[in-house]
Parts: structure tokens; sequence; C-alpha cells
């Protein structure tokens, strides 16, 4: 097992792009972490940069206690998961396992002791003679990570490993994963654009925008608490809501004025850091589960939004309601036994107390 740690890492391509800036990252060992963001936003790159597949244009990478830009892949002591697996179909299982133990010219015996037990692990026993072609995506990814699993890595790398499966074996592979990780304790950074599977299976989650990195915190810590408009948005299923207005008082309170006479108070322990506002615009975020939800309705004298239903997905426990509010939109995440027809006019409860506020221009939460 290793830390790995990055300081100050760009990666800029001819043309002056950078896909990388400045990237800065203390990765614990045994941690497992989830680099998570838009398609293009660097996170591979990042990756990559760690594997030693692409080159660092300026700053440095230390796996362990050595600085490894200089280092060859084959000589840091890392193992890489990609989303094709990257097997040989003219191998077996055991073949594909083996491959790199046999290159490093380990003896028969360890080779052999070495794949039992990574078989046993991700329940490839019975799959060892066959070839690729006669699994499934779900067995040929298990084979990829079974292949690295053999390596005994200081640290695993995964570059969006479950990108070509199915939802249900997506699921799957994530349990298999993270049961992976606790069975290893062996660093291991993952990278996904999924940002469900950043949040179910990350100890800490990277999100990055533009090859920048927006916030690094636990799962939890991204959810309530974002630094800005766009991991508020990014984080969340179905994302944040997100509806413009302004900052008024009324006698002794602030409130926020919205669309269509919405008038959302702000609560007191807001009250001061919002006061700087007052008669400016803003945006507010609210989740879904915050507008509707039993948990808003069962307030006292909650503050409603007259709003008119446009659509409506049942998700089974629960339906996502897409409501319309003068110009805005916005989803609700309500009980699927609480029934709306299209084009109802309802007035929904809002929960106040979870309503985040964010600066229109620098879309930094204000609080």
């Amino acid at each position: 097992m290793a830390e790995v740690v990055l300081k100050n890492v760009d990666k800029i391509y001819p043309g002056n792009i950078k896909a990388v800036d400045d990237f800065c990252l203390d990765i614990k060992d045994g941690e497992f972490l989830v680099l998570v963001g838009p398609s293009g936003c660097g996170k591979s790159t990042t990756l990559r940069m760690v594997a030693g597949l692409e080159e660092i244009s300026s700053g440095s990478v230390a796996i362990g206690d050595r600085v490894v830009n200089d280092v060859p892949p084959k000589d840091r002591d890392i193992a890489m998961v990609f989303q094709n697996y990257a097997l040989y179909p003219h191998m077996t299982v055991r073949d594909n396992m083996a491959f790199g133990l046999k290159l490093r010219k380990f003896p028969k015996k360890e080779i052999d002791a070495r794949i039992e037990d990574a078989a046993k692990v991700l329940h490839l026993t019975e799959l060892l003679d066959r070839r690729p072609k006669a699994l499934s995506g779900g067995q040929r990814q298990r084979v990829a990570v079974g292949r690295a699993i053999v390596r005994k890595p200081a640290v695993f790398l995964f570059d969006e490993p479950l990108s070509n499966l199915d939802a249900k074996l997506r699921v799957q592979m994530r349990v298999e994963i993270s049961r992976l990780h606790a069975q290893l304790g062996t660093t291991m950074v993952y990278v996904t654009h999924d940002q469900v599977e950043a949040m179910t299976m990350g100890q800490r989650i990277v999100v990055m925008k533009d090859g920048v990195i927006q916030q690094v915190a636990d799962p939890i810590t991204l959810y309530d608490r974002p630094v800005n408009r766009f991991v508020a948005g990014f984080i969340g299923t179905p994302p944040m809501n997100f509806i413009e207005g302004h900052i008024a008082s009324e006698g002794e309170s602030l409130v926020f004025k919205g669309p269509e006479s919405m008038t959302l108070p702000v609560p007191q322990a807001q009250k001061d850091v919002i006061g700087a506002y007052n008669g400016k615009k803003i945006s507010i975020g609210i989740r879904p589960e915050d507008i509707g939800s039993n948990a808003a309705e069962a307030l006292e004298n909650p503050p409603r939004v007259n709003a008119t239903v446009d659509v409506v997905e049942p998700m089974g426990a629960e339906s996502y309601v897409y409501l319309r509010a003068g110009d805005s939109q916005f989803i609700s995440r309500v009980d699927a036994h609480r029934r709306y027809t299209v084009g109802q006019k309802i007035t929904p409860a809002v929960y106040t107390d979870k309503v985040l506020f964010f600066d229109l221009e620098t879309e930094a939460r204000i609080s």
C-alpha cells in the first residue's frame, strides 16, 4: 500500500491546451478516492499521469516515498483497470491473469497461488479455463480486476471500468469493487463521470471541471455543503433545482423573492450572511426531496410554491414531479403514492432549512 501525492500538476497539450491545471492532492494510504466530473474535465488524464501513461507538463507525482515523474509505468508498482477490459482474446482467463507475472519472471508456483486467491475473491474459479469470448461483460471486467489483483500493487487505478456494462451489472460491480477494497485495504483511485458511482463508492470524492479541482470532500459533505453551484448541480439525482430571484426585507425578516409570488423566508441562522445581499439578485438551490416531500409537508406552516405539474415520472417507491412556476422549472421527488396529473395546480411545501444560497456572479455558495 502507498500514499499518492500530486503537487501542482499541469498537463498542457500542443496549442497551449491545458487539460489539468495546478492539481494538488494527497491520497491517503489505503484510501478509496474517486475523481468525478463531466467528459473532458481532465480526470482520466490525471489518472494516466499517475500511471505514467501521460507525461506531466509540470509539477510532481509521488507514490509512496518516491517521486515517479521519470519512472516508467512498469516500475511504479501500480495496476490499472481499463474501460475496455484489455484482455487477450486468444488466452484463457488463467493465462490473462498470469501474463503480467510471467513477464516479471515470477515462479510458477507463486503465480498459480496468486491466481487461485484472486479467483476466489472475484468468484472466477469456475471460469479460469474459458476464453474472454465465452464470458459476459461483467465476468470480463472481473477478470480485468483479477489481473490487477494478482500483481499485489501498491495502488490500483480504475479508469471508468463499469461504463460498458448495463445498469444491473454496474450495480453488482460497484458492490464487488467496494467489497474488494474492504478486503485488500489497498489504495484505490477510481475515475468516473457517473456521480452515483462516485457517491456510493468513494471515501472521498474529487469533483473536477475544466481541469481544475472544484471540491474534495466525503460524499455527505459534497451533497449538503457544495462549495459552488457547479458542484451542487453535478452531485445528486435528480440534480439540484436552481431558482433566480432577489433578497428583500419584510419587517424584521429577510425573504427570497422568486417567480410567481414565490416567497421563502431566510432562516434565522443565515440572516447575517444573506443580509449583505439585501436588494440584490441571487440564486437559490433546493434539492428535489426538499420540495413537496413528506418531510417538507410535515413542517408547521411551511412556505409554499404555486406551481403547475408538467411531467410525472414514476420511479417505483418514489416519483419525480417536474414543476413550472413562471419561467422557472424545478423537480420534486415525492412518495409514489402521492398522485399528480399533468396540468394540475399544486402548492408544494419547501424545506427552507435545506435551501442553499449562491452568488449570481461568482456562483460560489453564500450560505
